[in-house]
């Protein structure tokens, strides 16, 4: 029988652990529950049950209890919560245009069991929102929290679907959104047009990175541009990869130029510099994806 189980919550589709309330109560995944957080009352997803393996995955994850399925009546709360949203951002945008602050409304979440309401917003810097949350408390009547977010966890929270046609990864099952750089583009040779490999956030795609490890695996199998090899066909210098194919383009003496397969390559007679290695690569431009707390 399951001790815990792993439970998806929030507007930022945070994971944590929790453990049912009374004593063998059993879940399975896609349960729509009622979970108690440090931020109160929650709305929350089963998605598996807990153990070492899977929360070996997590990081500092936040624990809890199961406090029941969500109930018919509970559904009816929680669609008025999402009916009020619209309003609740339209008054929280009127008194932030009034007191001329410097940021921009992202999303409010109301949290299910009234405990408190966060309001995301993007910043330049830091602003002085004492006035704008006193303000607020007293227009809600409930504990107001405020959280200065980046522009990807402005996606996370509002983008939909990305161009292949799936929900976005950060806003489906991404917990951390690790850097990306041009270098794994450049690795995978995707296209380098900024508009085709950058996300709803305007930063280069999460995707980017997760085949990149395997990529760089393969890489190491095969000589680097510049070397000069011997193969079947004869002698010639690498200015190609076909990474998945495990093939390199060779140039020989005359011009030519030919795939050669990997286990055709007899010997690799030399191989360039790390300098003149370094100069045919280029630099990766990192994209941090560091959001601001």
């Amino acid at each position: 029988m399951a001790t815990g189980y792993i439970v998806r919550f929030g507007a930022m589709r945070l994971l944590g652990i929790f453990t049912p309330a009374r004593e063998g109560e059993t879940f399975v995944r896609g349960d729509r529950v009622i979970v108690r957080t440090d931020r109160g009352l929650e709305v929350g997803e089963v998605l598996i049950e807990s153990s070492q393996r899977t929360e070996s995955f997590l990081t500092n994850p936040m624990r809890g209890q199961i406090v029941r399925k969500m109930t018919a009546e509970d559904e009816r709360e929680a669609l008025q919560i999402r009916r009020r949203a619209p309003d609740e951002i339209a008054r929280c945008e009127r008194i932030i245009k009034e007191l001329g602050l410097q940021m921009e409304l992202v999303d409010v979440e109301h949290i299910f069991g009234g405990e408190r309401i966060i309001v995301y917003y993007l910043a330049d810097g830091r602003v002085d929102f004492r006035e704008l949350v006193r303000r607020l408390a007293s227009e809600f009547r409930t504990r107001i929290e405020m959280r200065q977010i980046g522009v990807r966890d402005e996606a996370k929270l509002l983008a939909d679907y990305g161009d292949c046609g799936k929900p976005v990864c950060c806003n489906n099952h991404l917990v951390t959104m690790p850097p990306v750089s041009m270098k794994m583009a450049k690795l995978q040779k995707a296209t380098l047009d900024p508009a085709k490999i950058s996300g709803r956030c305007g930063r280069l795609k999460c995707c980017l990175r997760y085949e990149f490890e395997q990529y760089e695996e393969l890489l190491e199998k095969l000589p680097p541009v510049g070397s000069r090899v011997l193969t079947d066909e004869g002698e010639g210098e690498v200015i190609g990869h076909e990474i998945l194919a495990q093939k390199v383009l060779v140039e020989t003496a005359d011009h030519v130029r030919k795939l050669i397969s990997l286990d055709k390559i007899r010997q690799v007679i030399s191989r360039p510099t790390e300098q003149e290695t370094a100069a045919v690569e280029g630099p990766g431009r990192e994209d941090s994806t560091a959001s601001v707390e």
